[in-house]
């Protein structure tokens, strides 16, 4: 009787795990899914229709399909529209692609950078972490409280992280309220 609960209970941990695993996160309204890449989870997100746009305009959609890991700090619709006047509109022609490029691959960073591993950085700097972008730049991470973390751009520019974690097989994205300017 013994051996058969210790049988359970480790189907149950098993069984809890791969739940676990297989978590979604719900970002603009759908769900995220782990076992799909950075781009076939954003193409659903009401939230990231501009990013979206962005993306496509800058042929970076099979980049971000690829093996990666890639973590992306995914700017909402509203940051797009808290830009001047006229910016979104202006990157989005075709004769400035380099330089949407830019500050597309500005918000992107080699590797999986889960809250947790930001959080390890930030303490290891004693408050502060700065990583590489895909772009070349740097980005500065702070704690701002016990569970929020802040991205500041080269221009002083910060951008709260909104939403963590959201997990895709190609590596993690975290939505954030501010376009990070290179």
């Amino acid at each position: 009787m013994k051996k058969l609960s210790q049988s359970l209970f480790v189907a149950a941990l098993l069984f809890t795990g791969s739940t676990v695993f297989a978590q979604t996160t719900v970002v603009g309204g759908e769900n995220m899914y782990p076992a799909k890449n950075i781009v076939e989870n954003a193409v659903n997100s009401k939230d990231h229709t501009t990013l979206v746009a962005a993306v496509k305009a800058a042929d970076l959609v099979e980049t971000l399909q690829t093996a990666g890991p890639f973590t992306v700090f995914a700017p909402v619709n509203d940051a797009f529209e808290n830009l001047p006047e006229g910016t979104v509109g202006e990157l989005l022609k075709p004769e400035n692609k380099a330089k949407l490029t830019k500050v597309l691959t500005y918000h992107v960073v080699a590797g999986n950078y889960d809250f947790t591993t930001l959080e390890k950085a930030i303490k290891k700097g004693k408050g502060q972490a700065s990583l590489k972008t895909v772009a070349g730049e740097e980005l500065t991470f702070k704690m701002n409280g016990p569970r929020n973390i802040t991205v500041t751009d080269k221009n002083g520019n910060t951008a709260n992280i909104t939403t963590y974690d959201v997990r895709q097989k190609n590596g993690v994205i975290h939505v954030i309220d501010t376009v990070l300017l290179p």
